[in-house]
């Protein structure tokens, strides 16, 4: 085909359909979620508030109340609370500058210090110490796998005010409780104090001699901790590197008779209250403001995440931020973790389904079940309304799938006799037709019976 030709076959008209290809509107590429940012959909959504109820109940019973902050806080507060050296800070936050006001903003990635940042702005002590929990999502930017992603959720308890070994000791009462009541097994609690300042001061010293001694066997991420912060050293997977760790000074060995006594006060109301747990010298958790008591819940169904919750306590931080010398613990887990092992212990929290499916046919019917349907709520019933049009067999396949115990149905000849007909999905047993006046009590007598497989 020589140029001529090249051109006449690219024209309309010619044999091609280049001109059309080009007027066909392109479609747009399919838009989808962040990378490790889930969504969360209606089914499994209906599971997460579940495990809320129950956790709001939990929390309550130990006196705590709900708080919430926000999800972008100034960069220097993570900074600043965290520690410059940790991985957090380092490798995973989600950090920009806000060009309208020339602001450095982060996307939180723990709430702790958000929570003391609230405490101190609004002098939420004032009164005396507080007991208080959130739930929300954090991120931070690691590699999604199963447990750990990019936005993800947690439940947390602080105690602020709170300088003894007792209130310690309680949170890990509390998650033992929270455990047993989601039926959860295998969680193993891990523990350890990291002394007061100056311990770990004397600690570190000799902590850093050693590490030194052995250079050569250091990985490259230990090696630059040894520089800035040699204590997560002690906090290394890597599988080389635990022969070195187990022989490393321990800090415990460093401990003056007050922590050793806040110590042994914790591990005595836990021996009490008959809670296993295992003292673990190496552990450090991944943030700088903790002191004396730390802890994690840990299992071994979870894969390489196997953390499910940690916490401790975190005297300095208070005054680390600009406020008063104020003592505090408190703990934060995954909901995520929390759901994996619940769904593979088969105890998922058991999800409200609709007590009733309304359908209706006819121009009276119509009008009647929009008033039906109010009322039964007003009696505290779950009702799904049919919407739109639709033969009675349709809407009466549409009440069978969405779960509804019972169809409430309605037609003309109901409407005009202000009754409806209600009939059981979920067992045998013949329909009854009543008074919408009496429709709610036949409802909830016959949902509390059991249904039939």
């Amino acid at each position: 085909m020589d140029e001529m030709e090249a051109d006449k076959a690219g024209k309309p008209g010619n044999g091609s359909n280049a001109g059309e290809s080009a007027k066909r509107p392109v479609k747009p590429e399919a838009l989808r979620a962040v990378r490790g940012m889930n969504d969360i959909l209606p089914e499994e959504g209906e599971t997460w508030l579940a495990l809320e109820a129950i956790v709001r109940d939990w929390l309550a019973r130990y006196g705590y109340r709900h708080m919430r902050t926000p999800l972008l806080e100034h960069t220097s507060l993570f900074r600043r609370s965290i520690g410059e050296v940790t991985d957090i800070v380092e490798k995973e936050m989600y950090s920009f500058v806000d060009a309208l006001n020339d602001e450095h903003l982060t996307l939180r990635p723990e709430a702790t210090a958000s929570t003391v940042r609230a405490s101190i702005e609004h002098n939420l002590l004032y009164n005396g110490a507080q007991r208080v929990w959130y739930c929300g999502p954090m991120f931070r930017h690691e590699k999604p796998q199963r447990g750990r992603y990019r936005q993800f959720y947690q439940i947390g308890a602080e105690a602020l005010g709170h300088p003894g070994p007792d209130v310690d000791a309680e949170l890990l009462l509390m998650c033992a409780r929270l455990w047993s009541e989601l039926g959860l097994q295998g969680m193993s609690l891990h523990l350890n104090s990291l002394g007061n300042s100056a311990e770990r001061a004397a600690h570190r010293h000799a902590l850093v001699e050693f590490l030194r001694g052995h250079a050569s066997a250091l990985d490259t991420d230990s090696q630059r901790r040894l520089q800035t912060n040699p204590l997560r050293v002690l906090d290394s997977k890597n599988p080389a590197m635990q022969g070195l760790i187990e022989a490393a000074p321990r800090l415990l060995d460093y401990l003056g008779n007050e922590s050793l006594a806040h110590f042994n006060a914790v591990r005595r109301v836990l021996d009490d209250a008959g809670i296993a747990y295992q003292i673990n010298p190496r552990l450090v958790r991944g943030l700088d403001y903790y002191n004396l008591t730390v802890f994690e819940w840990v299992t071994d169904q979870l894969g390489a995440q196997g953390t499910v919750c940690g916490g401790g306590r975190y005297d300095g931080l208070f005054e680390q931020m600009g406020g008063k010398p104020t003592p505090a613990a408190g703990f934060a887990m995954g909901v995520e973790r929390l759901l994996d092992l619940m769904r593979g212990a088969s105890r998922l929290p058991a999800v409200r389904v609709a007590d009733g499916y309304l359908v209706h046919m006819g121009e009276r019917a119509d009008r009647f079940a929009v008033r039906a349907g109010e009322q039964l709520r007003d009696a505290g019933l779950a009702i799904i309304s049919h919407a739109g049009s639709g033969r009675f067999r349709d809407q009466m396949k549409k009440a069978d799938a969405s779960g509804a115990r019972l169809a409430v149905i309605i037609g003309d000849d109901e409407a005009d006799a202000g009754n409806v007909t209600v009939k059981d999905l979920r067992a045998e047993r013949p329909q009854q037709t009543v008074p919408l006046t009496q429709a709610a009590a036949l409802i909830e007598a016959w949902r509390m019976q059991p249904a039939q497989p």
